[in-house]
């Protein structure tokens, strides 16, 4: 039996609203994680699933998104879907209709979310139920702070999607969608032209019409960069894997002064921490400085900014002010 033909569509065109001022010149996309693009690591899994073609929607500093990631990875062809007026997650999917339906298989994954992504395992999942759709949900998330997650049955069919239809006495549990999903490819034909939210346009009245989606629970980290708190966990997280307690991660050209303390933190490429300065629990964005005697903790110190010496900076993302000192927005402000 041959295998199934696989392509991908990862959904990069959003705002990444509730990460600015730093994602006003970054794409949410394209925000460093341990060295690399984020939405690097998802394209390697999705090589590494057998994808033969991988397509990215484009709209907020689209072209800097296809700049940085080129026309293919790891020898897979990228294709890029621009977008002058955003569609929202189910609109993306109409003007890839022809590329995505030449497959067997359709994994759409969103774009700020960060896994050891399980997409075998999601589409032989998908295989045996035999679902309209299969998604991905997190096992360990929390659904109360992801607006009350989804309603599954006891063998993982999905009941109901958000807070207001999960009163069914039927849901057994609820679980955080986890950013991926696989489609039969027939389902596009149920997506038409123009903006459009994949929920309420396309699961919603599948649900209602009794046609099946399915869910794959996994127990894998998950993180949803979509705040600057959630970018901060996540970046350590992944970041400091496999490191010992308290240890660091160094990108190529970063630096720490003797004298200076640094423990639980990412410093990505460039990042200097000068002489008496004490880093802990904290991200320095490419080309950042902890000057002397400056204390930064639980915080993202964002591209080429300087704490200045001295200075005491705790749980706030510094971007570039617009003239003068850095911006400073806490970090739990969204």
């Amino acid at each position: 039996m041959s295998r199934p033909r696989r392509r991908a569509l990862v959904l990069a065109a959003g705002f990444g609203r509730r990460l600015r001022p730093l994602t006003a010149a970054l794409p949410k996309p394209l925000l460093p994680v341990a060295g690399r693009p984020l939405v690097a690591w998802t394209l390697d899994a999705l090589v590494a699933a057998g994808c033969e073609g991988i397509a990215l929607n484009l709209h907020h500093q689209g072209e800097a998104i296809a700049a940085a990631l080129g026309t293919q990875h790891r020898g897979v062809p990228l294709h890029y879907s621009r977008e002058p007026e955003i569609l929202g997650t189910l609109g993306a999917v109409w003007p890839l209709r022809d590329f995505l339906g030449a497959a067997d298989e359709v994994l759409i994954v969103n774009g700020d979310s960060l896994c050891r992504w399980p997409f075998r395992a999601l589409a032989a999942r998908h295989r045996r139920t035999g679902a309209a759709a299969t998604l991905l949900v997190a096992d360990r998330a929390d659904p109360a702070a992801f607006g009350g997650g989804i309603a599954l049955a006891r063998d993982g069919r999905v009941l109901a999607f958000r807070s207001a239809a999960l009163v069914t006495g039927l849901a057994r549990r609820r679980r955080v969608f986890a950013g991926a999903q696989i489609w039969r490819p027939e389902l596009l034909a149920r997506v038409g032209e123009g903006y459009a939210d994949t929920v309420e346009a396309l699961y919603q009245p599948l649900l209602a019409a009794g046609e099946p989606l399915q869910t794959l629970a996994t127990r894998r980290p998950w993180h949803d960069l979509g705040t600057p708190a959630r970018y901060l966990a996540g970046a350590l997280a992944w970041g400091l894997a496999g490191l010992p307690p308290g240890g660091v991660r160094r990108g190529p050209g970063a630096t720490i002064a003797r004298g200076a303390r640094v423990r639980r933190s990412v410093l990505e490429a460039g990042a200097a921490v000068a002489t008496g300065a004490r880093v802990e629990g904290s991200l320095l964005l490419p080309g950042a400085r902890v000057e002397a005697g400056a204390r930064v903790t639980g915080a993202i110190v964002g591209p080429g900014i300087e704490v200045a010496p001295g200075t005491v900076v705790a749980g706030e993302l510094l971007t570039a002010g617009p003239d003068g000192p850095p911006l400073a927005t806490p970090l739990d402000s969204v």
